[in-house]
């Protein structure tokens, strides 16, 4: 039980100081204010650091959905399931699972740098907050500049009309985090639209056959949604998909 107390504490601490680099983006000074919040310009004793650092878990539904893999994986197996055809099967709580599971599969890499750069030095009183925070922030920035697309990120740039970029490294979070969520959304509806056409073409020919037959009273969901399952299940799909998505990060 105290094994179980410790690690979710070093998860929740993971979080937060992820959560950090953004909101000290947006907000000027945030850095600062965290340690010298008491107003006598004395750093907070580390139990109040951590509790304000466990405070930040607030927003960590933006964190899931904004800095990370979620929003692509979320986006693709809600377009699959509605290309079989199934309204609530898997339910929204399986697929949210199925996605938060396979983001920390795809953030592991990213998740234990932050572990070994970040947190661990900081709970060891090696290095300050705000050297936790820009360590943290360095991780997640590289990750998703891998992501983001050159001209998503230009567009940004340009209505934000920042100064050209030297290197990766100085693109703010304040562009790097809305052209990020862009490109994640592009590639999701990109690779949606794979796979939704197997599965058109299938509604397509079931479609067909029942106007020939005449019955034009029949739903044609109800006579392609075997059809497609079978196919579904034939090919490995869940398989395939959860490998496909995974694999997409890759690049």
């Amino acid at each position: 039980m105290r094994k179980a107390l410790v690690l979710a504490g070093a998860v929740g601490l993971t979080l937060a100081l992820t959560v950090s680099p953004a909101l000290a983006q947006t907000t000027p000074g945030l850095d600062k204010a965290l340690t010298t919040i008491a107003g006598d310009g004395k750093p907070l004793s580390l139990s109040l650091q951590v509790l304000l650092l466990m405070s930040l878990l607030t927003v960590l539904p933006s964190l899931i959905l904004m800095m990370t893999s979620f929003t692509r994986i979320i986006i693709v197996l809600s377009i699959l399931r509605q290309a079989l055809g199934l309204q609530q099967t898997p339910p929204n709580q399986v697929l949210v699972g199925l996605s938060l599971f396979l983001s920390m599969f795809v953030m592991q890499p990213v998740l234990t740098q932050i572990n070994k750069t970040a947190v661990e030095p900081y709970g060891r009183s090696e290095v300050t907050l705000e050297e936790g925070i820009a360590r943290t922030g360095t991780a997640l920035h590289g990750f998703m500049m891998k992501q983001t697309r050159k001209s998503d990120l230009s567009m940004f740039a340009n209505i934000a009309k920042a100064p050209k970029f030297e290197k990766s490294a100085d693109v703010p979070f304040s562009i790097l985090l809305p052209a990020f969520v862009t490109s994640e959304l592009k590639t999701a509806f990109q690779i949606g639209f794979l796979i939704f056409l197997p599965f058109l073409v299938i509604d397509l020919i079931v479609a067909s056959a029942l106007m020939s037959l005449g019955m034009m009273m029949l739903s044609p969901s109800i006579i392609s949604m075997p059809f497609k399952l079978l196919l579904f299940v034939l090919v490995d799909g869940w398989a395939l998909t959860m490998g496909s998505l995974a694999s997409s990060f890759n690049g």
